[in-house]
């Protein structure tokens, strides 16, 4: 509101329609207004991202577009618009898109898991044929693993011992034959194609291979192109704030005397970082530490090179960060600042939820918190490196309870549950100023799931990050709750269920008839087309701009192929697709897909096709994959 009865008005995301001819021509009509006349902000587009990348990343890139300010007068009430009206339209709506959830050890693999070979690019071309845009992966830090008599984990992504490392266990044999790393006669005999991945004996057989071929390069002369591809790799600043600490992390963890131990039951040296003994291990491991840095660049130049295949595919990669790092990792130990530690090194306070409807004594997850004061009194430089580091292997990344951004749930370390924590004020937006000061243009989606308060909705909105609705949620009888279909909103993704859910098959076989009743009248779900063909299609309707489903809702699967039960330590992140040659036989699959998409505008708009069939959207007889044959079939719902 302006004084004197003047006004101004806000033009947000201005249309692409609006040129620089056209924009230059509105701002020379704009008047400038004394100090206490108020202002409004205009959005010119910014520059897209590089070429490769996915025309929905390009686009978003226009949306957070950078800002002008400008202070301008509207015409008078009765007179003549200002010229260029006609041309000032809202601006285009995102272009809606729909993907596959599916960790790259799901792939089919001859040697036990899957890898980054050519079953990975056989996948991203499945996904281009089905005219899907996205791949969502979970996190590619080297799993938790177990020692027997010292620490039980479960080989879970989500407890990794460092926040920027890959999982070299993906690194595929077959392709450091091809780089000449490795012999076809060292190569393993091909494992079970069929079954779940056994990570102790795939870890047992192949990374002794996964050395050789790093030790191999590490041989190679200064001049050949590989080992000079390696070491400019390692020279660059953003990798060297994290590779080294890494890799002496590793290799003190693998000393006999301290194996098994958390980093602050260490020597107090070794704890405390004294500068002469770690220069006395850097000698020490010299060795080791090079080979290390040399896995690390070949997972890396795999990953890189199927990233750049995907996005050449129309496929953009989307990676998955828990916002919590271990205890035990060398981001806690060579950033101890960083975090809420004692005297003793040990963590104060440790992450989790409170008890809810699920659980009532809450979670205990046992992180370290972050000292946020700390962080914000260096704008977040760990945190900006850690999110360029994900930007580097992704070209979106989700962040893993999100809402601890705006309040967390805080426990006294030596707590047997989560039930005595109390919630803490998080760094909000200002977190995100520090850090995409940094990154710049950084695609984050908000995983946004639980009990959700008003200061967490305002902090996505306020950077502009899509949030979550998860199908499974929406029937519990709140006619409010966000996950039903007609309390979507658009910049949101939808996902019949993610990883840590039942299947869409074995989550409707487990609920009571009523329920059932009430989901098959809302979504029209008919027998023949079963529970997962239904949702996949409900998402798809969603206003959300993305939708994505797990691979075994695709293929129909019941609970046997579930990938992970929260709370449940044994049994979790095993679940391979199938065998190699998997997705030549997945093309009916692809097909419903690619009729879905185009059917509620979920392709590219240059692909919105000439080709007759996707025309017609009535879906296929597959009566093995029970889906649906005829439109027509009985009805399960109320009508």
């Amino acid at each position: 509101r302006g004084t004197k009865g003047s006004r101004s008005r806000h033009l947000r995301n201005t249309s692409p329609h609006l040129n620089s001819s056209k924009m230059a021509s509105l701002v020379a009509g704009m008047v400038s207004w004394s100090a206490e006349t108020s202002f409004r902000r205009v959005t010119l587009s910014g520059k897209s991202k590089s070429k490769g990348t996915s025309r929905y990343c390009s686009s978003l890139s226009r949306a957070r577009s950078s800002q002008l300010t400008v202070r301008y007068a509207l015409p008078k009430i009765g007179g003549p618009v200002q010229e260029g009206y006609t041309e000032m339209l809202p601006a285009e709506r995102a272009p809606r898109r729909a993907g596959v959830i599916m960790h790259p050890t799901s792939l089919p693999g001859p040697y036990g898991v899957g890898d980054m070979g050519k079953e990975a690019t056989s996948f991203i071309d499945w996904l281009a044929d089905a005219k899907m845009q996205v791949w969502q992966v979970l996190p590619l830090v080297p799993p938790g693993r177990p020692i027997p008599g010292f620490r039980e984990d479960y080989w879970s992504p989500y407890s990794g011992r460092d926040a920027h490392c890959g999982n070299t266990l993906m690194i595929s044999l077959d392709e450091l034959v091809n780089d000449g790393l490795l012999s076809e006669n060292e190569l393993p005999p091909p494992c079970s194609h069929t079954g779940n991945v056994v990570f102790a004996k795939v870890a047992e057989t192949n990374e002794p291979l996964i050395a050789q071929a790093a030790r191999r390069l590490l041989e190679r002369p200064k001049e050949d192109p590989m080992r000079i591809a390696f070491a400019t790799w390692r020279s660059r600043a953003e990798n060297r704030s994290w590779l080294e600490d890494a890799a002496l992390f590793d290799c003190i963890c693998k000393e006999p005397e301290l194996c098994g131990k958390d980093w602050w039951d260490w020597p107090e040296p070794l704890r405390s970082r004294d500068s002469t003994v770690l220069q006395e291990k850097c000698f020490k491991f010299a060795a080791s530490i090079e080979e290390f840095c040399a896995t690390q660049y070949l997972f890396d130049k795999q990953w890189l090179s199927l990233k750049k295949y995907a996005n050449s595919r129309g496929i953009s990669i989307i990676g998955d960060m828990p916002i919590y790092v271990g205890g035990h990792s060398a981001d806690v130990w060579a950033h101890q600042s960083l975090f809420l530690l004692g005297s003793d090194y040990r963590p104060k306070s440790v992450a989790g939820v409170p008890p809810d409807a699920f659980s009532e004594d809450g979670q205990l997850w046992g992180n370290p918190l972050y000292d946020w004061e700390a962080h914000a009194k260096e704008n977040y430089s760990w945190w900006s490196g850690r999110i360029s580091r994900a930007l580097q292997l992704h070209d979106e990344v989700r962040i893993d309870h999100f809402r601890a951004f705006a309040g967390y749930w805080s426990v006294p370390a030596d707590a047997r549950t989560a039930k005595s924590g109390s919630w803490m004020v998080g760094p909000g937006e200002d977190f995100f100023k520090g850090v995409l000061s940094v990154v710049g243009d950084a695609h984050i989606v908000a995983e946004d799931l639980g009990v959700i308060t008003e200061d967490v909705v305002r902090l996505r909105e306020a950077i502009n990050a899509p949030g979550m609705v998860v199908l499974q949620f929406a029937w519990g009888g709140d006619s409010r709750s966000p996950h039903l279909p007609h309390n979507h909103y658009e910049n949101s993704f939808c996902y019949p269920g993610t990883h840590d859910n039942q299947t869409t098959q074995g989550w409707f076989e487990s609920l009571d008839d009523a329920t059932k009743v009430r989901l098959a009248s809302y979504a029209a779900i008919s027998d023949a087309e079963g529970a997962s063909w239904a949702m996949i299609r409900l998402a798809m309707s969603s206003v959300s701009r993305t939708c994505v489903f797990t691979m075994q809702d695709v293929l129909c699967l019941g609970d046997e192929a579930r990938m992970n039960t929260p709370g449940v330590a044994d049994g979790n992140w095993a679940w391979r697709v199938g065998s190699p040659g998997f997705f030549s036989t997945c093309k009916p699959q692809a097909k419903k897909l690619r009729k879905l998409a185009t059917l509620f505008e979920r392709v590219h708009q240059d692909d919105s096709s000439n080709d007759a069939s996707l025309l017609d959207t009535s879906l296929d007889v597959d009566t093995e994959q029970g889906t649906v044959s005829n439109p027509r079939k009985r009805f399960l719902g109320m009508f």
